[in-house]
């Protein structure tokens, strides 16, 4: 009967499925492709302890501030004295006093906005991830490359060069990951997004594990674990903090609008501190094992740590490193099964938002919605695409169209919007919601609510502030 109900309103149907779908909008390319070429880049162990304390202290508050804005004004946990006056804009980004809403919408229109930036970008990097799996597949990816490592200057590096600087096939690849969102998403929450995650994230943490296990037998293990996990604290620098603080961000897909568009489907009975406390658990664990994957290979073969970047250490590196293995074709297939997979999670998610604010502010259905949300990326998308391209020249701010949309989303819209949200639950939101959300209307972590309210209220705003400030240093 609940199930019947929960289908009615548009929630998730169970709570396998909701930690599910709430785990793919978080685990994706921010954690697979994104965390290991952070932590290359800013120290190996230096920055893993770092970004543990950033989810601890901001990652995990300010996804429970998100939560508790999602479901105050969707389709959960409600005051019936508020149901009047409580309004989302779009639904579950913001929950607001009518009388203030002239003041608090637009910072949920900007996350609508930041989301949607990092949609055209993201829907790239997917789109590369579907063609080296189809090369995979037909093993056109090494059937002309010689298995030996030479470098970054091998020929992966100028397979991947000319790839991505190509007019058709980045392009087509994009349209085609474009298509898989549009058919996923218009089957709706449960029929699309939930059955989806609940597939795709089982498939993708057994696939994690699989390359783990392989990756602990490699000669080279005990350098790159050591490299991984021993911290140096001699690299704790605050544009680290900074650049740990902002891979918090993406890891756990804070102030894009997605846990609080997710938030507004989940049931009353969700218990949100709970909820987030697992999802930032798994997604850290799914860090872990990249990180457990990537550098004991890199120490294996020989390949300079210091000269790998994001890009590189993904579609390059990696490929590398298949090539000396056995079955050399099989691996490279399953690898890049999980990382389409990643990024499938990340890119409905993320189109979500923009679905969802147009259902309910323009009063579309949902097959409508999804197409007016998504159709325009052939050509956003493909905007980006071509920037590494027959675009390369365009530039704004002195950088191409992908870059300029990741800089600019990473070092400020996600802090911008997300400082708005701390704030806006802190301090400004309607009486009591912030402790009714936390508590269930009181029925649950009574005494929680205090250490939450206190910390979103105070040092998770500041710490949002360094980011910022951080941003504007690099």
């Amino acid at each position: 009967m609940a199930n019947d109900s929960n289908a009615a309103n548009g929630l998730f149907k169970t709570k396998i499925g909701l930690i599910a779908a709430t785990l793919g909008s978080a685990v994706g390319l921010g954690s697979i492709w994104r965390f290991p070429a952070e932590a290359q880049e800013n120290g190996g162990g230096a920055f893993f302890i770092v970004y543990i304390f950033c989810i601890l202290l901001l990652g995990i508050p300010v996804m429970v501030a998100e939560m508790a804005i999602g479901r105050s004004g969707g389709f959960g946990l409600r005051k019936k004295a508020d149901a009047g006056r409580l309004t989302a804009t779009p639904p579950g980004a913001v929950a607001i006093d009518e009388a203030k809403a002239g003041k608090w919408r637009y910072a949920a229109w900007l996350g609508v906005l930041a989301s949607y930036m990092i949609l055209c970008f993201y829907m790239v990097v997917a789109g590369w991830t579907f063609e080296y799996l189809w090369d995979s597949i037909t093993n056109a990816l090494y059937s002309d490359i010689p298995h030996s490592l030479t470098g970054m200057e091998s020929a992966f590096q100028l397979r991947m060069e000319r790839y991505i600087a190509s007019d058709w096939n980045p392009l087509i690849s994009t349209w085609i990951v474009i298509a898989m969102n549009i058919g996923i998403l218009m089957l709706g929450v449960q029929k699309g997004i939930e059955r989806a995650s609940n597939i795709m994230m089982p498939l993708l943490f057994v696939l994690l594990l699989v390359f783990s296990c392989y990756a602990l037998t490699l000669p080279g293990a005990k350098e790159g674990l050591d490299f991984f996990f021993r911290p140096d604290f001699s690299k704790i620098t605050w544009p680290m903090v900074g650049n740990a603080l902002g891979q918090t961000f993406f890891s756990l897909s804070l102030g894009t609008g997605i846990l609080a568009t997710y938030a507004a489907y989940y049931p009353s009975d969700t218990r949100l501190p709970q909820t987030s406390v697992t999802v930032s658990s798994l997604t850290t664990l799914v860090a872990v094992m990249m990180g457990i994957i990537i550098f004991p290979a890199v120490f294996t073969f020989g390949l300079d740590v210091n000269s790998l970047r994001g890009t590189t250490l993904v579609f390059v590196t990696l490929p590398e490193v298949f090539a000396e293995m056995p079955g050399t074709q099989w691996i490279s297939i399953l690898f890049f099964t999980l990382l389409l997979v990643a990024a499938l999670t990340s890119t409905i998610s993320i189109a979500e938002v923009s679905v969802a604010f147009i259902q309910k502010n323009f009063r579309k259905k949902r097959l409508a919605a999804t197409f007016i949300a998504l159709t325009p990326l052939t050509i956003l998308s493909s905007l980006c695409a071509l920037s590494f391209g027959r675009l390369s020249d365009v530039k704004i701010f002195g950088y191409t169209i992908f870059n300029f949309l990741d800089t600019f989303t990473t070092n400020y819209m996600l802090p911008i919007t997300a400082l708005a949200a701390v704030v806006y639950i802190g301090w400004f939101a309607p009486h009591d919601t912030l402790r009714r959300q936390i508590t269930n209307d009181g029925t649950v972590n009574r005494r929680l609510w205090r250490l939450l309210s206190f910390i979103i209220r105070y040092p998770a705003p500041l710490l949002i502030i360094v980011i910022l400030i951080s941003g504007l240093l690099k």
